[in-house]
């Protein structure tokens, strides 16, 4: 018995030493936690923090795109969940009531605008145990306007969560320009496409953030303070665009297209003496705000085609530059076999016989082109001028996937079709670059398409886009020779189908047959092509550029694209006040019309002249007895003052030089009826100046242009 208890006694003492072990052990770790920062490679502190803690962040406010005129593009837009807090412990103050206080009042306030019924409202906002609720769908996507009446209630509890998406408020307009953005999980807005992408760093902004205290169910603890970083809106981006330039363009598409058939049109216009970018479109196009996009690259900047005929403007330019260009001498049209027995022929193989290279130009001479490069320059002096002027290389546009394109040519036969636009590629936007040598003068542009960037909370232009000469890349002998040579083509080449009265349109047109995507050579059918054009307006002086091409038109017709660029000239003579060339240019002044009853003609057409008022007398009476425009009209130094005075006897005016407008009115005051045939100014009448105007008499008038090119002779076979 005694040894049993001495055991017990043993195994007594084990286990409190066991016990006090443990006991010490667990102190020990006890101080290491309340002394250390950091247990196992966790740092406590923020372990703790980041359980008690919530950080919300406040996106920033993605800047807005705008035309050069301040008209939106594309912008953000909200739209606000509605939300209701329930928990009495948001309210500290009684006198500030955070929470809702009264829920009959609340529900019947709401439920108008919202269109939900009181009873609806009444049980959402009587549920028990939450901290906050919604209203379904009644209260998701909720816009300005009824959240706006929604605050203005001061119903106490309620608030809104905010949403923002991008919006496009002109739909399929601009589209490959402006790109698109759009929301991702997180609330955030990233460009995906054109400007939004390729600026969307600028437009993004910085993201602001509230940190707070949070509780076990993750809301904010009431009376806790607040940490608030302001978000930093995005920077405001001001295209070169005209969106009323834009619009003639766009416009002018959509007619071609519901009237014709074809894959492809697409167009770009400029600023002749900056190389703004005033307007960019393409069909087929996009709606960015439902992003039906068929074609994620810009036909204008993304995509190289080859070119066709516009390509002989430099290769002319190359041998004028060159000195040696001669546009009297005479080369054999039709068709030319090379070393290596490739045929290469006029697209009238037939030919005109032996011309001149400026008929050669005019004709679009395949045929003209490769003998300049035969016969007077080399392989290298074409390839040397192309890349000179842009060609092979991106412009540095600011829109993204530019393409470089490709001025790649060796052999005899790749050199001759390089001459007239085959075999190589080469974008929309280069071919702009190109051709603002010659609107100014021998000095090349680059092109672009941002005006400004401005910081919309201080106001600040942060860039701005200038105009950027690159060098002189020819003689301003050689630009007028081209403007000559480019007329020619409208007048009386094959460029015809764009030539309007009155409209001083310099251009060269261009067909390049589409190529297989075999790389076994061109598609052979009759609408395999691409149809182009590379003009200005005006002629002698240009203000914009126009470049565009138009893909396998159906049938096979320059009509979509001809039809268009005339009604975007015309809309765009208008809108710049560009007068056709036929009219004057002197300096117009205004003038406001006075009283001329009962004066003295002499008196009174002595005082217009000296004001630069022409004014017609009708009449042989000193005293005049009617006026027109009346007393208060105000009239340009353009216009005329008509008199008419008191003496009976009346002869037939000289109309030489008036516009159909001005000798209708003046016919018109003398009761004559007339035909007119042509358009422009009266060039003749059928009734010599001076005949007395009797009943019955009937005038016939002639008009045509003042601005008349004459025919170049074509020289015999």
């Amino acid at each position: 018995m005694k040894k049993r208890a001495r055991n017990d006694i043993k195994l007594n003492k084990l286990i409190w030493i066991g016990a006090l072990f443990l006991f010490v052990l667990m102190m020990v770790r006890a101080g290491q936690l309340s002394l250390s920062s950091t247990i196992d490679g966790i740092d406590l502190k923020k372990f703790a923090s980041a359980r008690t803690t919530q950080k919300d962040v406040i996106p920033a406010k993605r800047g807005t795109i705008y035309d050069v005129n301040g008209n939106i593009l594309a912008q953000n837009v909200y739209s606000y969940t509605l939300i209701a807090y329930l928990d009495p412990s948001r309210t500290t103050d009684p006198a500030k009531p955070k929470h809702v206080v009264d829920v009959d009042k609340t529900a019947e306030a709401l439920a108008p605008i919202l269109e939900m019924d009181v009873s609806a409202i009444k049980e959402l906002l009587s549920k028990q145990g939450v901290y906050q609720t919604e209203f379904g769908a009644k209260g998701k996507g909720i816009t300005e306007i009824t959240k706006d009446k929604i605050v203005s209630l001061n119903l106490p509890g309620i608030d809104f969560i905010e949403t923002q998406k991008r919006y496009y408020p002109n739909g399929d307009f601009l589209s490959y320009t402006l790109g698109y953005a759009k929301s991702n999980s997180d609330g955030t807005i990233v460009g995906e496409m054109g400007l939004e992408q390729y600026f969307n760093e600028e437009l993004s902004g910085t993201d602001g953030s509230i940190t707070y205290q949070k509780d076990l169910k993750g809301y904010q603890i009431a009376g806790t303070k607040e940490i608030k970083v302001d978000a930093i809106a995005g920077k405001d981006i001001y295209l070169t665009i005209d969106n009323n330039i834009q619009f003639f363009v766009e416009q002018a598409i959509k007619t071609a297209a519901s009237k014709y058939t074809f894959d492809n049109l697409s167009i770009v216009v400029a600023d002749a003496k900056t190389g703004k970018i005033l307007a960019d479109s393409t069909y087929p196009s996009f709606d960015p705000n439902v992003r039906n996009i068929t074609n994620y690259l810009d036909p204008n900047v993304a995509s190289a085609i080859e070119p066709g005929s516009t390509m002989k403007i430099y290769t002319y330019m190359a041998a004028m530059e060159a000195g040696v260009y001669k546009g009297d001498d005479l080369f054999q049209s039709g068709t030319y076999v090379t070393t290596d027995g490739t045929e290469i022929g006029d697209h009238d193989r037939k030919g005109w016989g032996n011309i001149t290279f400026d008929r050669g130009f005019a004709l679009s001479s395949n045929v003209g082109a490769l003998h300049l490069v035969k016969d007077y320059i080399d392989a290298k002096t074409l390839k040397d001028y192309f890349l000179k002027l842009g060609f092979g290389q991106v412009t540095g546009i600011t829109l993204p996937r530019e393409s470089a394109g490709k001025i790649d040519f060796r052999y005899e036969t790749e050199v001759f079709n390089a001459s007239f636009g085959q075999g190589i590629m080469t974008t929309a936007m280069q071919n702009i670059k190109a051709l603002t040598s010659i609107s100014n003068d021998g000095i090349l542009l680059e092109p672009y398409i941002i005006d400004k960037i401005v910081d919309p909370t201080t106001g600040e232009v942060v860039y701005e886009g200038k105009k950027n000469e690159l060098g002189r890349v020819a003689s301003e002998q050689t630009t007028n020779k081209m403007k000559e040579l480019m007329r020619s083509v409208v007048q009386e080449g094959t460029g015809t189908s764009y030539k309007m009265d009155g409209y001083d349109i310099i251009a060269k047109t261009g067909t390049a047959q589409i190529a297989s995507t075999d790389g076994t050579g061109y598609l052979k059918g009759e609408s395999d092509v691409i149809r182009g054009f590379a003009g200005m307006y005006p002629g002698d002086d240009p203000k914009v550029i126009i470049y565009a091409t138009l893909k396998r038109p159906v049938p096979n017709s320059v009509a979509p694209l001809s039809n268009a660029i005339k009604e975007i000239i015309q809309n765009i003579a208008k809108y710049m006040d560009m007068e056709p060339l036929e009219q004057p240019t002197e300096e117009i002044t205004s003038y406001e019309v006075l009283y001329y009853y009962n004066q003295n003609v002499t008196d009174i057409v002595d005082q217009l002249t000296n004001m630069q008022i022409a004014s017609v007398v009708i009449g042989d009476g000193d005293r005049i007895i009617d006026q027109f425009p009346s007393q208060g009209t105000t009239i340009t130094s353009k216009e005329k003052v008509y008199l008419i005075t008191s003496g009976p006897n009346k002869v037939m005016p000289n109309l030489m030089g008036y516009s159909l407008k001005e000798a209708d009115t003046l016919l018109s005051y003398y009761g004559i009826s007339y035909t007119f045939t042509g358009s422009g100014y009266v060039t003749a009448q059928s009734i010599p100046e001076g005949t007395p105007i009797t009943d019955g008499l009937v005038l016939t008038v002639t008009l045509a242009p003042k601005y008349v090119i004459e025919k170049e002779e074509t020289s015999s076979p």
